[in-house]
This record gives C-alpha cells, sequence and structure tokens, in this order.
C-alpha cells in the first residue's frame, strides 16, 4: 500500500531567503520583521499647501501634487477652488526601480485643456536620510515652492517629508505604491493591505415549550399547530404539536446562528397546517436578540411567556388585532460556551468557546512571513495579453490578513509578516493565493482562486523558522495542475512549554459540547450558516474580502459528493490498516516456519511470558518505546502539504472531477446523469453487498445460544459446559501454551481445509434468507 512519492514539481522546497531570523549578521533594527526580506522604498508624505497662487481667471486655482521619481508618477486628488488644501498622502517607490537620481514633486493647477504649473520643488535621493522603525515618523516641513526656471515664487508653501524605510515603516500599508502605478485613484483601496475581524458568532438556542388561548380560523377542526423560527435567511421550524388543541405543547429546541452586532430580530410564528402547501398564521412574536439572556454553562435559563399578536387585512392594510392575546411559553437564551463551527473541524484554525470569559490563556504566537510567489498562471486577458494581479488571504482564528495586490507580475514579492495568538496547538492556519478581478474597473468580475496552503501547527518545532516554497495546486475538470508556488516563513513560539503539554489532555472543543451535543445533521447546518454569515460580513468590509475568497478558504464545498475524494478516503484507511495487515503477514510467515530461527525465537519467547505473565504489558509498551526512539531518525523535517497522490488528484478520471465540480442540483444533460447515476448505483451495489455479509457474520454469532438452529446450539452449549469444567480444572497458563503451541505448529502437522470452528461457524444461520 506504499504509494510513490509524488513528482517534483508537485513537491515541498526548502528555500534559504535572506531573512534576519536565524542569522548570526542580522540587522538589528529589522528585528521586528525578520521573517521577510527587507524592502527599501523612498517614502514621500505631501501634507498639505498654503498660500497657493491664483491660476484661473476666477482668482482661484484647482490645486493637486504630482511627485515623479524617474518614469513613476503619482497623482493626489484635486480640490475645486481652494488655495490651503490638506491631503495627507503618502507615496512609496521601490528602491529596486528607481532609475533616477532626482524627486521631482510638481503642485499643479487643474484645468480643462492643459494643466497650469503653480510651483515645483526637487530633491536630491543622495541627501534623503533613512529611518526605521521605531524611530517616531519624521517630522515634515514647509518648503517654498520654486518655478521653472528654480527660482522662488512670491507665495506658495508645501508641506511635506521625504524619508528612506522599509515596509516595516508604519506608512506602507496605506501609500500609494509605484508597483501599482497602473491602477487609477479609484483602484488604490482595492490593493492594499489589511488586516480583517470575523464577526463574533453566537447560537441562539429557543426552546419552544407550549402556547397557550390560540385561535384557529376554522373552528370545527382540531388544529395541527407547529412553530416557525426565522432568524435573517435562517428558518426552522418544529414537529406539529401532539396534543391538537388550541393549547398546543412542543418542548423543542430550534438553534440559530447569530453574528455581532445583532442587526435582524428573531421572529416566532404559530401556524395551523390546513394542507399540503397551505397554513394559517395564528400569531406572530418578534424578539430583538439585544435584550436576550446570555448563557456560559448549562444550568437552564429561566422561561418566559411572549404575547402572540395576529395581524388581519382591513381594507387592503395589515392592521395588529388585540381583541385577544394568545401567549407562547419559551426559554431563549445567546449560548456563549459552544464553539461556533464556521470551518471543517479536521483543519479549525480556533476552537474556544463565543463567550471571551471561558477563554483560556494563550499558550504561544504564530508568526507568518509571506514572501513571495513564483511561477504564478495567467488568470485573465489585459491588453490581448495573459496576466495575474496577486494577492495573499491567511486566516487563523478570527483574524484574518490580506496582503497588498501585486499588478501585473507572475513572480510577486510580498514580504509582509503578520502574528497571532495561538490558544490551541492542534489548530491549522490556511493561506491562499488569489488573482485581483477588481482593480481594473472591473466591479462584475470574480477574484479567481489560484491555490492554497494548510500548516497544522502541532507538526512545527517550537521556535524554528521553517521557510519552505509551497506548490500551489488546482483541480479542475482537465486534472490537476500546479498554478505557481508560494514562499512562506512560519515560526511559532511557544510561551509556555507546560499549558502547552498541558493542552493535550483538554478536550478538543468546548465543554458545552460534550454537556448538550449537538447532532450531527445540526452541526453540519448550523456551519453552512456561519460560513453564509461570516462570508457576508466580511464581503462589506473597505475593500471587500470578497464572497468567494472567504468560501474558497473556509472549504464551503467540502461536503459534496466526489468520487475522487471517496477513493482517497478508501485509500486512506488502507494506508492505516497496512500496518495490521503487515503484522498478519509476519505471524503467518511464524506460523509456517519460513524462518526457522525466527520461529524458534518467538517460541520461546512466547513461553517466558506464559510462565511470567506480568512481563506482557511491560514488553508491549517497551517496545512501542524502542519503535518511537528508532523512527525519530526519520521524523519529518518539513511541515506538511497538500499531496495529490493521497487526495487521488493524479489519477482521477475526467469525468469524475466534471462531476465533482458540478453544480448543486446537477446542470448537465440527462444521458451524462444517466450514467453517472447508473455508476453511483453499482458502486452502492457493492457497499450493499458488504454491509450484508458483516450483517450475516454478526446474525451468526447471535444465532449461537438462540437455539434457531437447535442442533447447532445443542453442540455449542455442550461444548460451553465441558470448557467450563476443564478450564475450572486447569491451570490458565498451561491451557495458554497449549493454544499458542498448536497455532505455531510446524506445516507438517497443518492441512489446507479450513479448522473445525471455523466450519461449525459458517454453518449457523442467518437472517438474510428471510430478506425480500
Amino acid at each position: 500500500m506504499q504509494k510513490p512519492p509524488q513528482s517534483v514539481d508537485f513537491a515541498l522546497k526548502e528555500t534559504s531567503p535572506n531573512i534576519g531570523a536565524g542569522s548570526v549578521t542580522g540587522d538589528k533594527l529589522s528585528c521586528t520583521y525578520d521573517l521577510v526580506e527587507q524592502m527599501q522604498y523612498l517614502y514621500v508624505r505631501v501634507v498639505k499647501a498654503k498660500d497657493l497662487p491664483p491660476k484661473d481667471i476666477t482668482g482661484s486655482c484647482d490645486p493637486y501634487v504630482e511627485v515623479k521619481l524617474g518614469n513613476y508618477k503619482g497623482v493626489t486628488k484635486h480640490f475645486e477652488k481652494k488655495s490651503n488644501p490638506e491631503w495627507n498622502q503618502v507615496f512609496a517607490f521601490s528602491k529596486d526601480r528607481i532609475q533616477a537620481s532626482v524627486l521631482e514633486v510638481f503642485v499643479k493647477d487643474k484645468d480643462v485643456v492643459l494643466d497650469d504649473l503653480i510651483g515645483r520643488m526637487m530633491f536630491d535621493l543622495i541627501d534623503v536620510p533613512k529611518r526605521v522603525p521605531p524611530d517616531s515618523p519624521l517630522a515634515p516641513q514647509w518648503y517654498r515652492l520654486e518655478d521653472r526656471k528654480g527660482d522662488k515664487i512670491k507665495a506658495g508653501e508645501l508641506m511635506l517629508a521625504v524619508w528612506m524605510g522599509t515596509q516595516a515603516d508604519e506608512a506602507f500599508p496605506d501609500a500609494w505604491h509605484s508597483d501599482a502605478a497602473s491602477v487609477g485613484p479609484d483602484g488604490v483601496n482595492k490593493i492594499r493591505s489589511k488586516v480583517y475581524i470575523s464577526p463574533k458568532l453566537w447560537y441562539v438556542r429557543v426552546n419552544v415549550i407550549e402556547a397557550q388561548d390560540l385561535v384557529p380560523g376554522d373552528k370545527s377542526r382540531f388544529p395541527e399547530v407547529f412553530v416557525r423560527g426565522t432568524l435573517g435567511n435562517q428558518a426552522l421550524r418544529t414537529r406539529t404539536s401532539q396534543t391538537k388543541t388550541v393549547n398546543p405543547m412542543w418542548n423543542e429546541d430550534l438553534i440559530f446562528v447569530v453574528a455581532e452586532p445583532f442587526e435582524e430580530p428573531l421572529i416566532l410564528t404559530a401556524e395551523d397546517r390546513l394542507g399540503p402547501n397551505k397554513d394559517e398564521v395564528l400569531g406572530k412574536c418578534v424578539i430583538p436578540l439585544q435584550l436576550v439572556q446570555r448563557r456560559l454553562d448549562h444550568k437552564p435559563v429561566n422561561t418566559r411567556w411572549f404575547n402572540l399578536e395576529k395581524h388581519v387585512i382591513v381594507d387592503g392594510e395589515q392592521k395588529k388585532e388585540t381583541k385577544f392575546a394568545s401567549r407562547i411559553h419559551l426559554r431563549i437564551c445567546l449560548d456563549g460556551g459552544y464553539h461556533v463551527l464556521d470551518e471543517s473541524t479536521h483543519y479549525s484554525s480556533d476552537l474556544r468557546p463565543t463567550a471571551k470569559q471561558l477563554w483560556r490563556s494563550s499558550i504561544g504566537i504564530l508568526e507568518l512571513g509571506v514572501l513571495s510567489a513564483v511561477g504564478l498562471m495567467p488568470m485573465k486577458k489585459k491588453d490581448d495579453r495573459g496576466t495575474t494581479d496577486a494577492y495573499c488571504v491567511a486566516k487563523y482564528g478570527q483574524k484574518w490578513i490580506r496582503t497588498r495586490t501585486i499588478v501585473d507580475s507572475f513572480a510577486p514579492r510580498w514580504n509582509e509578516q503578520y502574528t497571532w495568538e495561538v490558544f490551541d496547538p492542534c489548530t491549522v492556519i490556511t493561506i491562499g493565493v488569489f488573482d485581483n478581478g477588481h482593480i481594473h474597473g472591473g466591479g462584475g468580475g470574480k477574484d479567481s482562486r489560484i491555490g492554497k496552503v494548510r500548516i497544522r501547527l502541532s507538526t512545527l518545532e517550537t521556535d524554528r523558522v521553517y521557510t519552505h516554497s509551497y506548490p500551489l495546486l488546482a483541480i479542475q475538470t482537465s486534472g490537476v495542475r500546479k498554478t505557481g508556488e508560494v514562499q512562506l516563513a512560519v515560526r511559532f513560539t511557544c510561551s509556555s512549554l507546560v499549558n502547552m503539554l498541558h493542552m493535550y489532555s483538554h478536550p478538543l472543543l468546548p465543554k458545552m459540547h460534550y454537556v448538550h451535543p449537538l447532532s450531527v445533521m445540526q452541526l453540519d447546518s448550523l456551519r453552512h450558516q456561519a460560513m453564509h454569515i461570516v462570508s457576508m460580513r466580511l464581503s462589506r468590509s473597505e475593500p471587500p474580502l470578497r464572497k468567494e475568497v472567504v468560501e474558497y478558504m473556509l472549504d464551503v464545498d467540502s461536503h459534496m459528493w466526489s468520487m475522487r475524494r471517496s477513493k482517497a478516503n478508501f485509500f486512506r484507511i488502507m494506508a492505516v490498516l497496512s500496518g495490521l495487515i503487515a503484522v498478519g503477514k509476519w505471524f503467518d510467515q511464524i506460523c509456517n516456519w519460513k524462518n526457522s530461527l525466527t520461529t524458534i525465537l518467538i517460541h520461546i519467547l512466547f513461553i517466558i511470558l506464559v510462565l511470567y505473565p506480568e512481563l506482557i504489558l511491560p514488553t508491549i509498551f517497551l517496545y512501542l518505546f524502542l519503535i518511537g526512539l528508532w523512527n525519530y531518525r526519520w521524523r519529518p523535517r518539513h511541515p506538511p502539504h497538500m499531496d495529490t497522490r493521497l487526495s487521488h488528484a493524479d489519477a482521477a478520471h475526467p469525468d469524475e472531477l466534471d462531476e465533482e465540480f458540478d453544480s448543486f442540483p446537477t446542470s448537465r444533460p440527462s444521458d451524462i446523469v444517466r450514467m453517472r447515476y447508473d455508476r453511483l448505483r453499482s458502486i452502492a451495489g457493492r457497499v450493499q453487498t458488504v454491509v450484508g455479509d458483516l450483517a450475516t457474520q454478526g446474525e451468526r454469532f447471535q444465532s449461537l445460544i438462540s437455539w434457531r438452529d437447535p442442533r447447532a446450539t445443542t453442540l455449542f452449549v455442550t461444548f460451553c459446559l465441558i470448557a467450563a469444567i476443564v478450564l475450572y480444572v486447569t491451570p490458565f497458563q498451561v491451557l495458554a501454551l497449549l493454544i499458542g503451541l498448536y497455532v505455531l505448529r510446524h506445516p507438517r502437522f497443518r492441512h489446507k481445509l479450513p479448522s473445525v470452528p471455523l466450519n461449525f461457524f459458517r454453518r449457523l444461520p442467518a437472517r438474510s434468507d428471510s430478506m425480500l
């Protein structure tokens, strides 16, 4: 079952970037950003101007500032008819691309035909000071403007600051970058790096107990009442009450997901089922979630009665009917003791409960350096050529980060570093690379996915810097494809080793998940709703983290049927069982005396363990200890990454991949759907046969003493009586020795026919002959 290693193209590669971490001669001033390569920038902060001379006939000016360095030119916004404008805008020019020795700053007057020059200033780059945090920001100064000849103009001053710095500068995230010179002023905000925080999610538990004094429209029949709960786009309903009266009872829980701040109320309606698609609303109750009690443990909250309002239509308008008040009895709370799952538990990045009072202290720090990417594929067309505007997104816990977008580059260099608090080492950080589809005025496009990487923190050694180039893999209908590589630097620093080791004894999820567990169906539904809420909230940020980006990072469609994943999971099970299979083959060789010396040694070991049974458990644990010690030499030295062979992506049939990417419900032609349905039926038939065989073996065990076959049960009961007498008078060690020697007997004393107990068991009756 051992698979051959995957091809070099899809493999993980260790790199040696020029970063400060781990280097003896590193720059001490750059210790804050020691996981990324230092990138030098020339910063120009344009603050404001004063006393600008008028240029128009009207006696006013529409000023803006143009910062020019070689072929790169940055422009501020312009103000209409303002002689004392304030911009407070920063321009950043990459030192690697500087091709001039003089920085030029122009103040111009916006005009219809040709912009007039108000004044200008020149800076020699040799004289520009260097600034490295934690130095305070460089104070801007007033400069007198000059005309084209270099003479000072009569009036007009500009306040600005010019300095050389790195990406560690606090002005870096909001600066206009020369790397993105082709992006217009409206698109600058869409390419900046940002940090996002996921909304705080709560489970809303509504225990619907009973209702009183309902007034059905048709009093000639027994009402079939149920309660429907609506919260945003979530709608749940109770079962129909068994007590078919005007005072129905349910005692049933409805659980919703909601995010802070609470924007929509909980709406409960009591409805009478009149027919298959016809329900009559008997009353409605609107409950603002701001007034709902918050629960931190499993203790029940107090119940409350709420009035059910009924609305009637009078002259085409809805009016509240207050003749008689029906009531509903509820126990409602915001459950803060649960962790609201918004990602798969197999690679969750956060396992803390909602309520902050229940959080444990952090156990360490996770630092991520997003260095660069190479070999990216063109993701869209621009000017009849392929281009990619790449950015990275990383998600761990409630914190999402987004790097700046590097425009039109297949080998972008971000060199941005981010930090997270770690509360549980058994969590996963997800890093995705995307193509920005909204920076050239296209608002209707989507951000295309390039690939993603997952790193489990528990597989990392503490205080070690991992610098690797991770393959970015994308599965498409044509097969698996490498879309590039992303270079990352990761360091997991542990603040307390004792606390981290103690975490391994704690349950994975908060206490409420075990005291009042939710069903698998509930968890799947609530996870889907939580993912939808998170994606909608983050898409409303500025710049937005697009819905398709969030869904890809959270693996929204991981629960959908996939023949490829089913095969991969089957081979994973076989790989797990391969150890047991290998032990079985080894034992069979021992029993068949393939190697006489080994078999004799096993006989001696077996006799020693039978004579001294107190050595059995110590021997087993010592053997496991020695195996673990032996395997330490070949321990993994690299973090895990996406494995194409494990995922069965390199051997998947194109039709299976087309089925995996099909929409739900299907959008394929009927003949293809029929073929896939028949294929699924054949697979299900095999599974059905295996399940039936397992049931048959279990029923044969039951029939040993059920007298379904009276002769077989008589033989078995008689054997049990004789065995009980023999075992009562025979020492256990003698019995174990005889059984062991019989099992290990020489092939000369064996025959190829099945043994007597196996023959007897196979003849026992099962219930398969009673099935239709």
